[in-house]
């Protein structure tokens, strides 16, 4: 399996919509809790660690190291 780099999700605006909406009315920890939560249960259904290392780095690009 290799990780996809074009977009897969048919209406990408409605997800992060929906994405959004779904830690509204939370705390900012439990903002937090909900996008570490919801990125464990997503990297357990890809399962693929090497898709999950080339996802992390890119994740990673462009932020600074603090």
């Amino acid at each position: 399996m290799a990780l996809l780099h074009q977009t897969n999700i048919t209406d990408p605006d409605g997800f992060y919509e929906e994405l959004i909406g779904s830690q509204r009315d939370l705390s900012e920890e439990d903002s937090f809790l909900f996008q570490a939560k919801l990125l464990l249960v997503l990297a357990n259904h890809i399962g693929d660690r090497q898709v999950l290392t080339e996802a992390m780095a890119l994740a990673r690009r462009g932020l600074s190291a603090s």
